[in-house]
This record gives structure tokens, sequence and C-alpha cells, in this order.
């Protein structure tokens, strides 16, 4: 069983966010720290969580604005963001690259011998809220940036059962 202070978090998400904004949104996506999180909260913002539980316990965070959050809507479903027709179609293709990057990194976790489940998505979006986690053995923040707008990553996990 791996120890998870060893595990390549940081390059395991990064891997995994490029690659789902490529192949799901046709988005190219870079590593943009520090992470800019109160710029993507501060007109609204959605976030989009996954947890796992087994030999590690944790969660990932995706953390868009309202704007970049319609734009990957409309990218996932080959739409122009004005045929965006309600919050609930934004909602799940955030939910739904949350789970892919999720997914993946169960994967990778899984590959190290920390055999986990992974948890359907949740989808919190609005103004004025925060999202925090605490008593947690590892928290990592990863900020990207894809054009003009940013999102953040952000992966807490320690160790389970």
């Amino acid at each position: 069983m791996s120890d998870i202070q060893a595990l390549d978090l940081n390059g395991f998400v990064t891997h995994s966010v490029k690659s789902v904004f490529q192949t799901m949104l046709s988005m190219d996506i870079e590593l943009d720290n520090p992470p800019d999180k109160e710029g993507i909260c501060t007109n609204g913002h959605i976030v989009g969580t996954v947890g796992f539980a087994g030999a590690v316990m944790g969660t990932v965070n995706l953390f868009v604005s309202r704007t970049f959050g319609r734009e990957m809507a409309a990218a996932m479903l080959g739409m122009t963001v004005d045929d965006i027709g309600s919050d609930e179609e934004v909602n799940d293709v955030i939910g739904e690259v949350c789970n892919m990057v999720g997914g993946d990194l169960k994967s990778r976790l899984c590959d190290a011998g920390l055999t986990c489940s992974l948890s359907i998505p949740s989808v919190t979006f609005g103004n004025g809220f925060k999202i925090e986690s605490k008593g947690w053995a590892r928290h990592e923040q990863l900020g990207f940036r894809s054009s003009r707008h940013s999102a953040l990553v952000e992966i807490y996990v320690k160790n389970g059962n």
C-alpha cells in the first residue's frame, strides 16, 4: 500500500484536467499557479465535488466562474453560450467534468494500491459561499487557465479504513 504523502497528486490531477478539457471540451488549459480562487469566486461561481472512500478518503473540488461554466457547457454540448437555456445544463457539465477528473484520480490511487470508490458528483452554485474541508493529511490546490478564464482544483486526501 502506498503512502499518500509520496503520491504525485499534482501530476495526476494536472494530467487529468488537461486531458478532460482537451477531449471533452476541445479546450486547451494550462497549469497557472498560484491559483486565483478569489478571482473565480468574485461574481458567482460553481463548484463540482466528488468524494472517494476506501483505503484512501478524499474530495476533489472544481471551482469555475459562472461565465466559464456556461462556456464549458456550450463546448461539451456543441452549442453556443447563448443557446444554453438553464443552470441545470451548466451544473450537469461541471458535475461530469469533476467526475471525470475524480475518476482518473481514483484509478491512479487504485493503481498505487489504495483501493477506493467514487461518489456521484454534486454541484453547488451561487454567490458568497465557501467550501472548506478540515482534518485532511494532504490538501493541494492547482490553478488552471484556459484563454481568459481560470479554474481551481482542490484535492483533499487522508488514509481511510
